[in-house]
C-alpha cells in the first residue's frame, strides 16, 4: 500500500514512512530490529507525554499556572498514547502466543 497517495495528510510522519517505504529494498533484513526500536522509541514518548502530563496537572495544582487548556491537551495526548501502547503491546503478545503455538 502506497501511502503517499493520501490526500489532505501533511504530517511529517506520513511523509517519513512513504519515503522509508518507497527506498525500501527486498533483501532489507532488519525488520525485527527496526520494529523493536520502533517499539522502543513509542514506549519513550509514551513516557515523556505522560510526564510532561503530570507536570501539568503539578503546575495547576500548586497554582503556578491558570491554564486549564494546556492540562487537557498534555492529558489528552497522554492518554491517546498510552492508549496506542497498550494497544501496541496487545499485538505483540498476540503474535508471540502465536508464533509459540507453531510446531516445528
Amino acid at each position: 500500500m502506497d501511502i503517499s497517495s493520501l490526500m489532505n495528510v501533511n504530517s511529517a510522519a506520513v511523509a517519513n514512512a512513504a519515503t522509508k517505504a518507497s527506498t525500501r529494498t527486498e533483501n532489507d533484513d532488519q525488520g525485527f530490529a527496526s520494529v523493536f526500536q520502533s517499539a522502543l522509541s513509542n514506549i519513550n514518548e509514551t513516557n515523556s507525554l505522560l510526564n510532561k502530563s503530570e507536570e501539568e496537572e503539578m503546575k495547576f495544582a500548586l497554582g503556578l499556572s491558570e491554564n486549564t487548556h494546556d492540562m487537557a491537551i498534555a492529558a489528552a495526548k497522554a492518554s491517546t498514547a498510552l492508549s496506542y501502547t497498550v494497544a501496541l503491546r496487545d499485538k505483540f503478545i498476540e503474535a508471540y502466543k502465536e508464533i509459540m503455538q507453531i510446531q516445528v
